[in-house]
């Protein structure tokens, strides 16, 4: 159909124009003459009879430059038929005839006369649609194959099927036994390169601690209402120390940088972080959109893009997989892990290593009656006397918790999930070893 409403179109405008001039070339000037003066009224119609079919012809040579399967479709024998028959009554008729010589590709029309007789083809190879036989018709069903495994053979099912879900769920990363040290080596190489400067607070012109513990105070609620992991609140802690380490920044932009530094640490962790548009709700619109994201680009470039800190949390888990212990003595150590985040004096001048080391043996103190094993002073290189500070400072954070001016942390750990470690009662008297006793 488009075909032909094309034909129909060019025929009686552009093509008639051409034709017109093509006969006055072949006929001579005078024969037009003789027509404007024989039937002048006529002269439009006549043209117009005898360049259909001419336009026609006009219209397949150009579209045989284009598509060779338009040229197979009006053959030369076809053209010549056509062209001699002029209307009857036209005054056209008088004029001497002349024809149309069309080049035609080489094979086309043969190959459109061959395959007019010759047989439809598969679309698909012959090598792959191979002719059906008949005995394949029928064919009955496979019957089921038993076949008695042996087991001393050691093949890859055997050994999938020997592994059951309690063991898959527990084959983590940081457990390989064969690389656990390797780990806690470069864990430990990492913590001394993205460490905040301890006492950057000190040249903070507008902003103080009591600033910076209610901006993570409000960040660990961040975290409990998006349900983000408990690495999310380190790392973002982690980030706004380092920025603050190196810019100076007003009370007014304090909660945008630790929006941003959420949100980074969100993007870094969480499968399905929650987007700009949340972060700006949660801080009642007062930041826009592209603030809250310039600020997450100032923070990318002053912290150099390097995202990848060890926390406190990754060393407790290390810790737990060298040393099992129970589950209130893991949430106990998460709590004050947590706690140490609050107070960035005294704490920022520890490692993380240290403080999760500390948060573990105040917990097993507190539950168990345990200190810190063998084997993780082996695994550490850390002993009673060198976390000892450390220790004593936790120890005065654990007791003050239920007076600190900022609780989020504290009933984030009331939960069921976490035991209710946050409502366990600190010891009045924490016996450590014979030279280390913490009195209240």
């Amino acid at each position: 159909m488009f075909g032909a409403s094309q034909v129909t179109v060019t025929g009686d405008n552009s093509q008639n124009q051409e034709n017109v001039l093509s006969r006055q070339r072949v006929a001579g000037k005078n024969v037009l003459e003789n027509q404007e003066n024989t039937n002048p009224k006529a002269s439009n119609r006549t043209v117009l009879g005898v360049l259909q079919n001419t336009g026609n012809q006009r219209i397949t040579r150009v579209q045989s430059q284009r598509a060779t399967k338009q040229v197979c479709t009006f053959t030369a024998a076809s053209c010549s038929e056509t062209y001699g028959q002029d209307p009857a009554g036209k005054v056209g008729a008088k004029l001497p005839a002349f024809t149309i010589h069309v080049d035609q590709p080489d094979g086309a029309c043969s190959k459109r006369q061959h395959a007019s007789t010759a047989k439809p083809e598969s679309k698909i190879p012959l090598a792959l649609n191979p002719p059906v036989k008949s005995s394949l018709v029928n064919r009955q069903p496979l019957s089921t194959i038993e076949c008695s495994m042996d087991v001393s053979f050691d093949s890859p099912m055997v050994l999938d099927m020997s592994i059951n879900e309690a063991e898959e769920n527990k084959c983590l990363v940081n457990e390989v036994p064969d690389y656990a040290l390797d780990i806690h080596k470069y864990l430990r190489e990492m913590e001394l390169k993205s460490r905040p400067k301890a006492g950057y607070m000190s040249k903070q012109p507008d902003i103080t601690n009591s600033m910076r513990a209610i901006l993570v105070d409000w960040l660990v609620e961040v975290g409990e209402e998006y349900k983000l992991h408990s690495e999310t609140l380190y790392l973002a802690v982690n980030y706004i120390d380092r920025f603050l380490s190196s810019m100076s920044v007003l009370r007014g932009k304090l909660q945008l940088v630790g929006t941003a530094a959420m949100l980074l640490a969100s993007k870094f962790e969480e499968i399905y972080p929650p987007e700009v548009a949340e972060f700006v709700y949660i801080t009642d619109d007062t930041y826009t959109k592209k603030q809250v994201l310039r600020m997450e680009h100032l923070v990318l470039k002053v912290l150099s893009f390097d995202l990848a800190a060890p926390t406190i949390n990754q060393f407790l888990t290390q810790y737990f997989l060298h040393q099992q212990v129970n589950k209130k003595v893991e949430s106990l150590s998460l709590f004050l892990g947590e706690l140490s985040l609050v107070d960035s004096d005294p704490f920022l001048k520890y490692l993380p290593s240290v403080i999760a080391a500390a948060a573990m043996i105040l917990s097993n103190v507190t539950i168990t009656g345990d200190t810190w094993p063998e084997s993780l002073v082996e695994l550490t290189g850390y002993t009673l006397e060198t976390l000892e500070p450390c220790i004593r400072d936790l120890y005065q954070s654990y007791l003050g918790a239920p007076q600190h001016a900022q609780q989020s942390v504290r009933e984030k750990y009331k939960a069921a999930q976490y035991h209710g470690v946050s409502l366990i009662e600190p010891p009045k008297k924490l016996t450590l070893a014979s030279r280390l006793d913490f009195l209240l």
